[in-house]
């Protein structure tokens, strides 16, 4: 192996010191490119929409039209935000961020959480409030725009499931999950209500619908904060990370080990090994690498070799 420092030659014929040589991380600190026409198509189908299920919500006096016009503004907004952090975490590291912008979407996914739980109580807050004390609902107007709604949401939805390993379109796809509910509901309750049944399954629908976006919005929540806070990945336990380096021949101890998320889907190794001097390092590190990429599939690996005082270099 070739040994360089910044002083052999001038940083400008240099790479640069976060990339990445042949044999190291595959990951190089950017996010993976989401298509632009997809997310702006749904931005603009959404926040379009999102106006005229208001209006006639508010006119009609349903509280899942108006509810689901709710979704579908927040929806708007987070696929924007989605955009927006996808484009600047494609930016790879520089040297202010060494670890590049990937985290921008972890966070956008958190904020996005964020709305749709407050979103959720409000829906919750209304439901009550309507449960306990029922207004007329007209029934028509409801069902033929929440109709509409539907296959609006169903059209974003499939176009945003087609790119699902972004963490970010995965929080926004909740989102529009949300709103093909809220449509599903409002038809319900505008068919019941037009047909002659109480008006209080109008609201009884919204409630059913929130309890039902709980569960997904809690899953995109704990995804995010995971990554946010450098928990180890889903799927590796920690012990197991420490065991397979100490499982490498020549390897006599493990300790300062760090396993955590630097961007979704990109996991990371830190640890202290301790050999049994210098001339075995080289095999241990080509093991422990290989070992860590075959079992957990973690290429990007940091690892520290310690050996006892006197032992030549």
């Amino acid at each position: 192996m070739t040994e360089r420092t910044p002083y052999q030659v001038s940083r400008r014929q240099v790479e640069p010191y976060s990339s990445h040589e042949q044999g190291d991380s595959s990951y190089n600190h950017c996010s993976t490119k989401v298509r632009v026409s997809v997310l702006g198509t749904a931005i603009a189908l959404t926040l379009g929409f999102s106006a005229i299920e208001l209006t006639v919500g508010l006119i009609g006096n349903s509280l899942a039209l108006v509810g689901d016009a709710g979704h579908m503004v927040t929806d708007s907004m987070s696929l924007l935000f989605a955009l927006i952090a996808n484009i600047f975490s494609r930016k790879g590291a520089d040297e202010d961020h060494s670890f590049g912008h990937g985290r921008l979407e972890a966070l956008a996914a958190f904020v996005n959480g964020l709305l749709m739980a407050a979103v959720i109580c409000w829906i919750l807050r209304e439901a009550v409030g309507r449960i306990l004390t029922p207004e007329p609902v007209s029934g028509g107007s409801v069902m033929l725009v929440a109709a509409i709604g539907l296959a609006v949401n169903m059209g974003v939805a499939w176009s945003l499931s087609r790119d699902r390993k972004n963490m970010n379109t995965r929080a926004a796809l909740v989102h529009v999950l949300g709103d093909l509910l809220g449509s599903l509901a409002a038809i319900s309750a505008g068919f019941i209500i037009w047909m002659g049944g109480p008006t209080i399954v109008d609201p009884l629908l919204s409630l059913f619908v929130a309890v039902l976006l709980v569960k997904a919005t809690y899953g995109v929540l704990r995804e995010s904060t995971r990554v946010l806070l450098d928990a180890v990945p889903e799927g590796i336990e920690y012990e197991a990370v420490g065991d397979t380096i100490a499982a490498v021949p020549g390897v006599r101890a493990v300790h300062d080990l760090h396993v955590w998320t630097m961007a979704p889907g990109h996991a990371a190794v830190q640890a202290h090994v301790h050999v049994s001097g210098p001339a075995e390092w080289p095999g241990v590190l080509e093991g422990v690498r290989l070992a860590l990429f075959k079992r957990f599939g973690i290429d990007h690996v940091t690892i520290q070799p310690e050996w006892d005082a006197g032992q030549k270099r």
